[in-house]
């Protein structure tokens, strides 16, 4: 047998194995099932404050550190050479999409919000629609009940009115022994 007619086998697998690797390079990873199949899993990473449009919209010069707070959340960045300064940073890394990167930067004149600086932010609607885990329906159901289906409710009963609580005590019991 001649050694050509031994190696050709070998050959043939190992060209159709480069064709295949060199073919791999070329298409579109994220539509190649095949490719994707041999690829790692990785998680998504969602770090830093979730700040939307609408939580901006609600930001007015003048309003406290507690408000802003209440508003934006507990700011990711706090620095203490700069107390004046809030920043809310998110950033999210999904297999497939691009990064994302926001930033929300807040200014405080003492304890007054004087101004804040912004990213282009998503709505919540747009926020949680990106992530994938939400589908709207094209339109939503009105929340109010009619007539009928009012009637059909059971009728609320009264409760029994609740036994008046105990007088507190007029004296407590010492939490440390005497003795000490």
């Amino acid at each position: 047998m001649s050694d050509f007619l031994r190696r050709g086998p070998g050959l043939g697998l190992v060209f159709i194995f480069c064709a295949a690797l060199s073919a791999c390079s070329t298409v579109d990873s994220t539509s190649n099932r095949l490719v994707n199949a041999f690829r790692p899993y990785k998680m998504d990473v969602v770090q830093g404050n979730v700040v939307t449009s609408e939580q901006v919209a609600m930001l007015k010069p003048g309003m406290s550190r507690v408000q802003v707070r209440d508003v934006l959340g507990t700011p990711l960045l706090a620095s203490v050479f700069h107390e004046d300064r809030w920043d809310y940073v998110f950033t999210l890394k999904r297999q497939g999409v691009a990064p994302q990167s926001r930033r929300v930067t807040v200014f405080f004149k003492n304890t007054e919000l004087q101004r804040f600086e912004a990213d282009a932010l998503p709505s919540e609607t747009e926020f949680a629609a990106s992530m994938g885990k939400m589908n709207l329906p094209s339109q939503l159901p009105a929340l109010e009940a009619t007539s009928e289906t009012l009637q059909k409710l059971p009728v609320p009963t009264k409760a029994a009115p609740a036994a008046p609580l105990p007088p507190l005590p007029a004296s407590y019991p010492p939490l440390e022994s005497p003795t000490r």
